[in-house]
């Protein structure tokens, strides 16, 4: 994952009427202008700050205004290229929602905002071996189960150990340890995958 360097500070001209604006902004403060989506972080683009900790009623409500906002109804006697860039900050929006919406996109995206200089190579730790030993013997005992209560067992264990996991990140990134985050965020991909393949056990098993 790509995450492309904070210019939030920066201010920029508006295409419409050349007046200045921040980077990042939606609209023109001067001429209410739907602008381009900026480079910007998809926590600026939100108007949060860099927090794995995210209360996520207010992200909703921040996210259901902004879509309100550039719903293409509002657009629909503007201007073609108004049409395309309200679609445009539509989309980044969305993706900006999902991800931070989502604990381990949330934590992949922050280690690569905040790790750049700590872990150029990101969460590279496939070969950490308790990581690897913990997938292995959680996958024998997946396909050891004989009936659903089994597979529901597996399942319910990894969801318990998700949530501590994901308790764990957001202690690590509190106290800047972005490696422990990427550590544990490799345990949490490793559990997510794992869910995924619960489902499919379910129909093997009577």
């Amino acid at each position: 994952m790509n995450v492309t360097p904070d210019i939030s500070k920066q201010v920029v001209p508006c295409w419409s009427c050349h007046g200045p604006l921040q980077a990042g902004s939606a609209f023109c403060s001067t001429c209410n202008a739907v602008q381009p989506p900026a480079g910007v972080d998809h926590f600026v683009r939100l108007g949060m700050a860099v927090d794995f900790d995210v209360d996520i009623s207010a992200l909703d409500g921040i996210y259901f205004e902004l879509q309100r906002t550039l719903h293409p109804d509002r657009f629909a006697t503007s201007t073609a290229k108004e049409k395309a860039y309200s679609q445009a900050q539509a989309t980044a929006i969305n993706d900006a929602y999902e991800t931070i919406k989502d604990p381990l996109k949330r934590a992949d995206y922050i280690i690569n905002i905040k790790g750049v200089n700590v872990m150029p190579d990101g969460c590279n730790l496939v070969n950490d071996p308790s990581i690897l030993m913990e997938a292995m013997e959680v996958r024998e005992k997946l396909a050891a189960a004989e009936n659903i209560s089994d597979v529901d067992a597996v399942a319910n264990q990894a969801r318990e150990e998700m949530k501590d996991i994901v308790a764990g990140i957001s202690l690590a990134f509190r106290g800047d340890d972005i490696e422990g985050a990427c550590q544990l965020t490799t345990r949490l991909k490793y559990l997510t995958k794992l869910l995924d393949e619960v489902r499919q056990r379910r129909t093997q098993v009577v």
